[in-house]
């Protein structure tokens, strides 16, 4: 589903060049579950952007689903994403005038799907993330892991390939976290849905099927095996 091969990516400025990832290669099946750990300053961040196509790597190349993402222009980039890619964020990233329906639905509309099949899939994805009878309230009337069960929501509209997780539970409680993780790990065992979830949180790495350490830019060689591996 996602093959990172012989990646590295440099910032410049000016004259000046400073390499941040150095000689990547990994992969990740479909319906797998994986954790990318890394403290601040990894590179953590960068890798996320490169994958998600929202930067492009000085070498090398990242395929999902067989697609070179790094040979796409900005348009086809753009289409990919929207069709292919799912995102979880860790401020969920919420439009606070729409409903919860409406934000879950948002996706669909730039892809020109009538109301009648947008309403019945959101509906369908929210009471699967457990909050259906949430539907019709505005975000700011819901707790972070309510917002944060809908934005999983919102990412698994599109039916993408794979979704990228960035700290999904950076701003929630203990409790909170380990009930959204649990949510996460249903998805991807009883629907197939493949997880890169982007962490500093080793609690949170270790639940998920295989961990992908980075530190200083670099792959640590050895991948560990999480709890639900």
């Amino acid at each position: 589903m996602l093959a990172v091969e012989r990646l590295s990516h440099s910032f410049r400025n000016g004259a000046e060049e400073t390499a941040v990832l150095h000689d990547l290669n990994f992969r990740v099946e479909k319906g797998e579950m994986v954790a990318l750990l890394g403290s601040s300053g990894s590179g953590k961040s960068t890798l996320l952007n490169l994958m998600a196509g929202l930067m492009k790597p000085t070498q090398g190349s990242i395929l999902i689903a067989g697609h070179p993402i790094e040979k796409m222009n900005e348009n086809r980039l753009a289409e990919f994403r929207r069709t292919h890619i799912g995102f979880i964020f860790q401020s969920y990233e919420l439009i606070p005038h729409l409903t919860v329906r409406e934000n879950v639905e948002l996706p669909l509309v730039f892809q020109s799907v009538n109301a009648k099949d947008r309403k019945d899939r959101a509906m369908k994805l929210l009471h699967q993330v457990g909050i259906g009878e949430k539907s019709e309230l505005f975000p700011s009337q819901l707790s972070g892991g309510q917002q944060q069960r809908v934005s999983i929501a919102r990412s698994l509209i599109t039916n993408p390939a794979i979704v990228f997780a960035d700290e999904p539970t950076g701003n929630l409680d203990t409790k909170t976290e380990t009930e959204i993780i649990d949510l996460l790990i249903h998805l991807n065992r009883h629907s197939g849905i493949t997880f890169v979830i982007v962490t500093h949180e080793h609690e949170v790495a270790s639940r998920t099927q295989r961990i992908l350490q980075l530190r200083d830019g670099y792959m640590l060689e050895n991948s560990q095996e999480g709890a639900a591996g």
